[in-house]
């Protein structure tokens, strides 16, 4: 890659402003000591920024796959001729789950799991439900009928036109869901730390809870570089996904 395109490209300086952050975080602690001169403790080092980052991602990781596997699911079900019944009741569920909010959702599961990562996990899948949903029932919905006739005229039998067809002609729309998803996920896991779940929130909240800005800002800092990676990564997916779809 040239200087120029290494320069405009997002997804690889997001990626060397991710791990610089990560791995040089230790190396700003002069830095946070003269911005915050007050502060005994200028630097986060508690838990290393390496194992919370990996954490974030495995949380965020892991509810984003529950909640592509259950919406996609529920999407294409309510999209054939058997689930069509089902599809309000399937996006009042999504919407509720979407409003419902992550920190009731995670006072709630916790007397019935303790604390941990497993009811962030809940409450995370739960609130990115809503854009895999919607998405998948709008790209399947948006697949031209006379392209569906067209697959059956060919002998095409239910699973073949879903999975040769419908899905990949719906891939860029429901990806644009995914991506939603991922994105919210990546931001809200933060406060996953509330219930004793290790993520990148821990040093907001502890940064929030004993009034040192200077934790805060170092949480922050690394939630945003790896939100700008995630997103240009899926910026990526979607423009090689259009080529694939227009040969």
């Amino acid at each position: 890659m040239a200087p120029r395109e290494f320069l405009t490209d997002r997804l690889m300086l997001g990626l060397v402003a991710l791990i610089a952050l990560v791995l040089g975080m230790p190396s700003l602690k002069p830095l946070f000591a003269t911005l915050y001169p007050a502060l005994d403790r200028p630097l986060y080092e508690a838990e290393s920024f390496v194992r919370l980052t990996l954490d974030h991602m495995a949380l965020v990781g892991l509810s984003s796959l529950a909640a592509i596997l259950l919406g996609g699911g529920a999407g294409i079900a309510v999209t054939r001729p058997w689930g069509r019944e089902f599809r309000g009741l399937l996006e009042t569920i999504a919407t509720m789950g979407q409003t419902f909010p992550p920190v009731a959702v995670l006072a709630l599961a916790v007397p019935v799991m303790g604390f941990g990562p497993e009811p962030a996990l809940i409450a995370l899948t739960l609130y990115a439900l809503l854009p895999v949903v919607e998405n998948t029932v709008a790209g399947l919905d948006g697949v031209s009928p006379a392209v569906l006739d067209s697959a059956r005229g060919l002998g095409m039998g239910p699973a073949e036109v879903l999975f040769k067809v419908e899905l990949p002609l719906a891939a860029p729309v429901i990806l644009a869901g995914v991506r939603t998803a991922v994105i919210i996920n990546v931001g809200t896991a933060a406060i996953a730390s509330t219930v004793g779940a290790k993520t990148l929130g821990l040093p907001i909240i502890v940064g929030l809870n004993g009034s040192n800005q200077a934790y805060v800002i170092q949480g922050a800092l690394i939630v945003a570089a790896l939100a700008v990676v995630i997103d240009a990564g899926f910026d990526r997916l979607a423009g090689w996904l259009t080529r694939w779809s227009r040969r």
